[in-house]
């Protein structure tokens, strides 16, 4: 047991520092490119924050593993929401422009409701997976189009996406090394946190997708929390918010897609019957609160705070068998 927990946390610290590596050195790499900053902080901070994320559960479907794998993602949204924005808006009320996040939360809200859907109350298939990754290529579109052609308000939040992150590789050496080593740290650090994932569960007897739900969730949501949080000490409020809403649409439509392509994933009862159900209610919950105020005060963090230690407490209890 003590062995398997110490491989979950260094596997949890492997993927951190490799997601940070992975996305300084890819946004050097965009900058000598002459990639635009735009397109760096909605493309390589929005899909790098979930780098641990998509490593984890594309090893865990190539694995056979798939509870942990859908787990992982499921659970991931309902933290970012419940947890990391419970977190910054403890520190800062969260004020955000409704005209610069409109497009981001509600598509949040659509990916989950697709999700639902092409589950099926059964599995995600290859089929669906296109479904997913072409649901993604649309937005990306979408995303760079209204921002890049119409000056749209969420343009200036990509672009401070990518300025929070101001320690950037200078060399091309160090870039090359950034990008290498945080690529290897994550696929050493998913191989880890798997062996103390599945080690735990077997220990307590509780099924992999609990684990993957709580733990391995939790952990893989480190680079998200570490950005927003920064976000928000700094009173970056539209960064804080605008961050987690690009990072779960990434693992919906991204990540699952990409591991449903490469091995078809059943989904646990208790994912179809609870889970799924929490992460549209989360989206759903955001969603009202950045609409009704303008901003998620200090008490709705408390209120977003409150729901994650909720369902922790039921995901372990009530749902726990």
């Amino acid at each position: 047991m003590i062995l398997d927990l110490l491989f979950l946390l260094l596997g949890i610290a492997l993927l951190t520092v490799g997601g940070e590596a992975l996305i300084r050195g890819s946004l050097a790499a965009a900058r000598r490119l002459g990639v635009s900053p735009l397109l760096s902080g909605l493309v390589i901070v929005g899909f790098g924050t979930s780098a641990p994320e998509l490593v984890v559960s594309v090893n865990a479907a190539i694995e056979g593993r798939p509870d942990i794998a859908i787990g992982n993602i499921v659970g991931s949204n309902v933290s970012n929401v419940l947890l990391i924005l419970g977190v910054c808006a403890l520190i800062t009320p969260l004020a955000v422009k409704p005209l610069a996040l409109r497009r981001d939360a509600v598509t949040v809200v659509a990916a989950s409701i697709l999700f639902l859907v092409l589950v099926g109350g059964s599995a995600l298939g290859r089929g669906d997976a296109v479904i997913l990754l072409g649901s993604l290529v649309a937005y990306l579109a979408w995303a760079y189009w209204s921002e890049r052609f119409h000056a749209a308000p969420s343009g200036e939040l990509h672009l401070a996406e990518a300025d929070e992150l101001s320690s950037l590789p200078k060399s091309v050496l160090w870039t090359l090394i950034a990008v290498l080593l945080g690529l290897l740290l994550l696929i050493v650090g998913s191989q880890v946190l798997l062996i103390g994932a599945v080690g735990i569960a077997a220990h307590f007897g509780v099924p992999e997708a609990v684990i993957g739900l709580t733990l391995v969730a939790v952990g893989t949501s480190l680079p998200e929390l570490t950005i927003s949080v920064i976000a928000a000490i700094r009173r970056h409020a539209d960064v804080a918010v605008g961050n987690i809403l690009g990072s779960n649409i990434f693992n919906l439509l991204g990540i699952l897609g990409i591991s449903a392509l490469l091995q078809p994933l059943p989904v646990h009862s208790r994912i179809v019957h609870f889970d799924q159900w929490v992460m549209l209610g989360t989206a759903l919950l955001l969603l009202l609160f950045l609409y009704t105020g303008r901003r998620l005060s200090r008490a709705e963090g408390g209120i977003l705070l409150l729901g994650y230690a909720m369902y922790v407490w039921l995901s372990f209890t009530v749902f726990g068998g």
